[in-house]
């Protein structure tokens, strides 16, 4: 059997002008990734990570002096577009839901404030769930489904790897669309299950013969005192 172990990346800067970068806790999560998976002797054959800078930064930080493979880029493995949805369907979904406006609205009062992380929840997540049930639409916005045929398809590859250990470092919306799919559950449970994938978390699946299993997921046990959600 092959192992596939998918790895969120370390707390980014939602935040700040530059999303797209880990914070300083973010650099000692991923270190402290590669720390734990070397203590266990895994015996690594393929290192894969998304495009995103946050990504590709975790993996290599958690690489650094280790004897793993070359890390291979897959494009596929980029989280669906966040920046994107609030740029151009938030502003479709307060046009048409007055409740939403005023979410949006509290938002950009507080998104400077220490409740920032809470109004932006109430914001993303009926913003996500529409964008989800293919509601709003703009050319500047992957579509859900777009979105999920890539994840899939750079699964579909990942699975082909035969007697293979494989890190993936990705994002909590492709981990939860890759649960999803294992379990078989409606596209709806892949939201869910992003909401509580933490940052430099571990999801481990067990491959082979045509099957997939889920072995564990949102391990963070190996950050200790360095877990966050955001």
């Amino acid at each position: 059997m092959s192992q596939l172990l998918l790895i969120r990346h370390g707390q980014a800067t939602p935040f700040e002008a530059d999303t797209d970068r880990l914070s300083e806790l973010g650099e000692r999560q991923a270190r402290q990734i590669g720390k734990a998976l070397h203590a266990e002797h895994l015996g690594v054959t393929h290192l894969i990570h998304g495009p995103l800078v946050r990504q590709r930064r975790t993996a290599l930080l958690a690489a650094e002096g280790l004897n793993w493979p070359t890390p291979q880029e897959d494009d596929r493995l980029a989280e669906y577009d966040g920046d994107g949805l609030l740029r151009w369907l938030a502003p479709l979904l307060a046009e048409r839901d007055a409740e939403f406006a005023e979410r949006v609205q509290k938002f950009e009062r507080e998104k400077n404030g220490p409740q920032r992380n809470k109004y932006l929840q109430a914001v993303f997540e009926p913003l996500t769930d529409a964008y989800l049930r293919g509601e709003l639409q703009h050319p500047e916005v992957e579509s859900w489904a777009e979105f999920g045929a890539r994840v899939q398809s750079a699964m579909r590859d990942v699975l082909r790897l035969p007697g293979a250990t494989v890190l993936v470092f990705t994002s909590g919306g492709v981990i939860g669309s890759v649960v999803a799919g294992v379990l078989k559950a409606p596209p709806e449970t892949a939201l869910a299950l992003n909401w509580r994938i933490k940052n430099g978390s571990i999801t481990r699946l067990t491959y082979g013969g045509g099957r997939v299993s889920l072995d564990s997921f949102n391990e963070t046990a190996h950050l200790g005192e360095l877990q966050s959600w955001r």
